[in-house]
């Protein structure tokens, strides 16, 4: 799971905004299923917040919402997928992110593969991409963008069984 804070001053009223957003990875396999994809697994009183609902409260766009393709760990049973999540700033903002499982994904068990580990990046207005850290604090200018691609599940048991 992965906390993102975006703050700033909406330019639609003049008054200060902040928003907190707990996004959600990929659910670990089991010993008889795969995991779920873009699921909170362990924070269970927390959802995904709609882009349309993202929009109309907060001076933001979203550009991307979705599943992050082969991030599970391969296994017997697949881990879920995570997630990618870009958000473009329409105003100077204040963005936080914490999050863990940068440098190992999410470990696969009974022989099961690990999830690809989590990501972020910041796009600039020059274009340029800046890897980030899983915690860190930064300003955002008009236009620029956050993009968190969350980790996937582990996978659960050996590739080649049946």
């Amino acid at each position: 799971m992965h906390n993102l804070t975006i703050g700033g001053i909406d330019p639609r009223t003049g008054e200060p905004f902040a928003y907190y957003e707990t996004i959600a990875g990929g659910m670990g396999a089991r010993p008889t299923k795969h995991g779920v994809s873009g699921v909170h697994t362990h924070m269970t009183n927390s959802l995904n917040t709609p882009a349309e609902a993202l929009e109309y409260a907060y001076p933001v766009r979203v550009r991307r919402y979705s599943l992050r393709p082969g991030s599970g760990g391969a296994g017997k049973y697949r881990g879920g997928n995570g997630i990618i999540r870009e958000i473009e700033v329409l105003t100077h903002c204040e963005v936080t992110l914490l999050a863990d499982r940068r440098t190992r994904g999410p470990w696969g068990l009974a022989g099961g593969q690990a999830g690809a580990p989590g990501k972020a990046s910041v796009i600039r207005k020059s274009g340029s991409v800046e890897e980030m850290p899983g915690k860190f604090s930064t300003q955002l200018r008009k236009g620029e963008r956050i993009r968190i691609e969350t980790p996937g599940g582990g996978g659960w048991g050996p590739v080649d069984a049946k």
